[in-house]
């Protein structure tokens, strides 16, 4: 639909029309928002209120647009469109001012004779405005820029189009719309500017487009309206499943960076109060000689070790009823006995810790294939508290002296030696 101009800036050197804002943008915006559908009435109706107003346009006083193309035909927020942008050639024209230059991007809506006469920058004409109205056509029917089938890029395009032969036009097939319609598009970017139908004829060949259905503003905004709200239950719907999507890999990343008990009170928004476990079996281990390892290696090959080393253990412990702490540089943590509490931790931890001590024994290097890998361990069982620390990056940690012992049972230990602790009874 046509509007009339609400307010001018006639200064220079920037005269300026000003339109009424439209919420959805302009037609361009609406074809590249791949979360709006448009089924094809739905795009018949967009294209009908742009030959309506061109009609109007034509035969006003102003008798041409000139400048016609997606980024200046408005969406409003019922749906409807609204062209804008005319009148301003004219307005530069009376104040002779200089015309502004336009980018070949600009250019692919002008018509070949406007191009080939006045490189596309002077005074447009009523047939030249019925060519832009087909390249928007070809914007509507595929959802693409003007040309997006051809692998060219604007300046080549406007280039081709202005010289034939070869004739360039966007390639559209039949049954991209309905055959009517692309007929009429092709009509439309005629070489010929007299084989292209008016706005009056193309107004009448739109009523039959419509099937004979009376064309009427309102019964038109409330079909789209009505296919719009149906097409946003289905996006509302999509976009839920995505969210609960993504919702099951947050909880599942937080699952594995703490506790599952821990991490759902956290989602809840509860405050994780500490707790004090009476019995529990802490793992340590480090690589021996890694700071001697990590110098004959590059950094990204450092990271590959621990990764490929680490990713081998978190399979593994997963065999038995522990949980996993945290890893620091080459160090592995690993507790029996919380947050779930168990009676048989010492076992299931001392028997982790032949396990992964065998699975190092095994483990090759990508880089240094030859280099044996030795773990250097360190167990201890007793009391211990837990509790999270930090709100930024939350964390799971363990405090007491129980955690300190087997720590320092680990540091200090040598290969194939195991330091022993003999005061404490398991229960």
């Amino acid at each position: 639909m046509c509007r009339g101009v609400p307010a001018g800036c006639l200064c220079s050197p920037r005269p300026a029309l000003v339109f009424d804002a439209c919420g959805r943008g302009s037609l361009e915006d609406v074809l590249m928002a791949d979360d709006i559908k448009l089924d094809w009435t739905f795009r018949l109706s967009l294209l009908t209120d742009l030959v309506r107003g061109m009609r109007y346009l034509h035969a006003s006083p102003l008798r041409v647009h000139g400048r016609l193309s997606s980024r200046n035909c408005v969406v409003d927020s019922r749906w409807v469109l609204r062209v804008t942008d005319f009148g301003l050639p004219a307005l530069i024209r009376a104040q002779a001012l200089p015309q502004p230059l336009r980018a070949a991007r600009d250019l692919l809506w002008t018509a070949p004779e406007l191009l080939r006469e006045q490189g596309g920058g002077g005074r447009g004409t009523q047939p030249g405005d019925v060519f832009s109205f087909a390249i928007i056509m070809q914007e509507v029917i595929v959802r693409g820029e003007p040309y997006c089938m051809l692998a060219l890029t604007p300046e080549e395009i406007v280039e081709k189009v202005s010289r034939p032969p070869p004739l360039i036009r966007p390639s559209v097939s039949m049954g991209a719309a309905p055959p009517d319609a692309v007929s009429v598009m092709r009509q439309c970017w005629s070489e010929a500017p007299d084989l292209r139908p008016d706005f009056h004829r193309l107004h009448d060949i739109f009523r039959h487009l419509h099937r004979g259905r009376k064309i009427n503003i309102v019964d038109s905004m409330f079909e789209m309206l009505e296919k719009y709200s149906n097409n946003l239950e289905e996006l509302i719907k999509e976009r839920t499943e995505q969210l609960d999507m993504e919702k099951k890999k947050t909880e599942q990343l937080l699952n594995r960076m703490l506790p599952r008990s821990v991490a759902e009170r956290l989602m809840l928004g509860s405050r994780v109060e500490p707790e004090e476990f009476a019995d529990v079996s802490i793992y340590f281990s480090d690589i021996v000689g890694f700071t001697a390892l990590a110098a004959r290696c590059t950094p990204v090959q450092v990271v590959d070790l621990l990764n490929d080393l680490y990713t081998t253990f978190d399979a593994a412990i997963e065999q038995y009823r522990v949980y996993k702490v945290e890893t620091i540089g080459d160090a592995y943590m690993v507790v029996g006995g919380l947050p779930v509490r168990t009676r048989d931790h010492a076992e299931s931890v001392a028997t982790m810790a032949l396990h992964l001590l065998h699975l190092a024994g095994r483990f090759r290097l990508r880089h240094l294939p030859d280099t044996p890998l030795h773990l250097r361990i360190g167990l201890h069982s007793g009391p211990c508290c837990a509790a999270v620390v930090g709100l930024t990056m939350p964390r799971y940690c363990l405090f007491g002296d129980t955690v300190n012992t087997a720590s320092r049972m680990e540091s200090t230990g040598q290969l194939h030696l195991l330091p022993l602790h003999t005061n404490y009874q398991l229960p």
